[in-house]
């Protein structure tokens, strides 16, 4: 008799854990199932603008105008666009902002490895203080440097000039932790076996260090190109010319001359739009390798 109660404990307490484990597996799908209703819903509201955008750019005036408002298209036209490029130089806006930007994070992308390699890799005398004051100075707001910037890009006859826009920006605080904290995880003995080999310390960064961090340069890259090309308050206060504006400026311009031609602002910001749609669409895989591995997710 005590052998039968046994074993029905012992049937008891299975079925019991098999109750416990059910229990939390349709608690993580309930989980799981919250988690991407919530992330469906955050899509949506994120894409929802982007269509409209498009989509008004491609209806004429009148169908723009009409109530209620409709995403559907009856009467698909380019006019917008092809005013766009007549009435304003926009080709010319798109090529200073191109041109700009990806100078910029083609020197964010030398520079900044250049630094994390050293902080990460090489020691030398104040090397800790001296990246606790770099990283410290992301602190500071972007505003308290605007004056300061200005006068010395002024002194150095930079104002209205592609110097003045790219210079400055050449290098960046975030660049060179961004890339110290993902070259930290390369091993020592690589650089070891590289010097042993007679490497000198450029080729041992161009030939080794280099092919390894190629998914934080995809970040950094993205992270420069997505900030540059949308810069709008330093082109404001450093340029004065029209043949100078960048997209950024021709958009205002757009805006409050042409305000109420919705489908031409809208045709403006698609093309000011494309440009890091693609860049971020060609690096994805990459820049989501580059968070997860420098830790910034966190």
């Amino acid at each position: 008799m005590s052998t039968d109660m046994g074993m029905n404990g012992i049937k008891e307490l299975e079925r019991r854990g098999t109750v416990r484990v059910t229990s939390k597996k349709q608690q993580q799908k309930t989980a799981n199932l919250l988690i991407y209703i919530f992330l469906i819903a955050g899509s949506f509201i994120m894409i929802v603008p982007f269509v409209w955008m498009i989509v008004t750019s491609f209806k004429p005036l009148d169908e723009i105008n009409t109530y209620p408002p409709s995403f559907f298209i009856r009467k698909p036209t380019i006019e917008a666009y092809l005013e766009l490029f007549r009435i304003i130089p926009m080709g010319r806006y798109f090529l200073n902002s191109l041109f700009a930007t990806t100078a910029i994070t083609l020197a964010n992308i030398f520079f900044c490895s250049l630094a994390g390699y050293a902080f990460a890799k090489h020691r030398f005398f104040g090397r800790d203080k001296l990246f606790l004051l770099l990283v410290g100075s992301m602190m500071i707001p972007w505003q308290v440097n605007l004056i300061p910037s200005f006068v010395i890009v002024k002194k150095f006859g930079w104002l209205n000039s592609f110097y003045g826009l790219i210079i400055p920006a050449m290098a960046g605080a975030f660049g060179i932790f961004l890339m110290r904290q993902f070259i930290m995880n390369i091993p020592d003995d690589l650089i070891d076996a590289a010097k042993i080999d007679g490497c000198t310390e450029f080729t041992i960064y161009r030939r080794v260090i280099l092919p390894l961090i190629q998914p934080a340069l995809a970040s950094l890259a993205i992270f420069t190109f997505m900030a540059q090309w949308n810069n709008f308050v330093w082109p404001l206060v450093i340029i004065y010319s029209s043949k100078m504006r960048t997209i950024p400026l021709a958009l205002s311009v757009l805006n409050g001359q042409f305000g109420t031609n919705f489908a031409m602002v809208m045709a403006g910001a698609v093309v000011a739009t494309a440009p890091v749609l693609i860049v971020f669409i060609a690096f994805q895989k990459y820049f989501i390798k580059g968070i997860a591995l420098t830790g910034l997710k966190a």
